[in-house]
C-alpha cells in the first residue's frame, strides 16, 4: 500500500455498518484503488465509497467516520488523480444530516432509536473538520476542479458552523 493508507488494517472494517446494512469490508480495497489507480478507475472507486459510507450523498453510515481520515490523506497526496472527487465526497459526508433531521422530526422514542445514527453523523463531521488545513492548502491548487472542490468544502463547513452558532443564539 505504500506510505499512504498504512493504517488501513488497524480498522475493523467488517464490524462497521455501511449502506443498506452491509459490512464495510470493501472500503480498504476501494481506498487503495483511489490511491493508486488511473483517474477513471479511481473516480469509480470514489463513487462506490460514497455509496457505502454516505448513501445517496446525504445518509451518513457508521463506516464514514473511520473512512474520513483516509480520504483526507488521499486528498493531500500529490499523486492521487481524483482529488476533486474525494473532496466532494468529504463535503457530502460533512453536510449529511439525514439522521439528525429524522430524529428532530419524530417523538422522543424515535429519537432514542436514532441516537446511534446521529452519533455517526457527528463523528463523521468531526473527522472531516480535522482535515481543514489540507483543504485550505488545496484551494490554491493549479487544478481548478480541486481548488473549487476544496473551496466548496470549506464553504460548507463555514456555513454549517454559522448555522450552528445562529441556532445556539436562538436557543438562548
Amino acid at each position: 500500500m505504500g506510505s499512504i493508507l498504512r493504517n488501513l488494517q488497524r480498522v475493523q472494517w467488517t464490524r462497521l455498518q455501511a449502506a443498506r446494512g452491509s459490512s464495510a469490508r470493501t472500503v480498504p480495497a476501494l481506498l487503495s484503488t483511489v490511491a493508486w489507480a488511473d483517474r477513471e478507475t479511481a473516480r469509480q472507486a470514489v463513487d462506490e465509497l460514497g455509496d457505502l459510507v454516505c448513501e445517496l450523498g446525504f445518509v451518513v453510515q457508521e463506516a464514514a467516520a473511520p473512512t474520513v481520515p483516509f480520504l483526507i490523506e488521499l486528498a493531500g497526496a500529490p499523486h492521487v488523480t481524483c482529488k476533486a472527487d474525494v473532496l466532494d465526497l468529504l463535503r457530502k459526508i460533512y453536510t449529511g444530516r439525514q439522521w439528525s433531521a429524522a430524529s428532530k422530526a419524530f417523538s422522543s422514542g424515535h429519537r432514542t432509536r436514532l441516537a446511534r445514527q446521529v452519533a455517526w453523523e457527528e463523528a463523521a463531521r468531526n473527522a472531516v473538520l480535522a482535515g481543514q488545513h489540507v483543504y485550505e492548502g488545496l484551494t490554491a491548487s493549479v487544478d481548478p476542479d480541486v481548488a473549487r472542490a476544496a473551496t466548496d468544502l470549506l464553504r460548507a463547513i463555514a456555513d454549517a458552523q454559522q448555522s450552528a452558532g445562529a441556532e445556539k443564539g436562538d436557543a438562548s
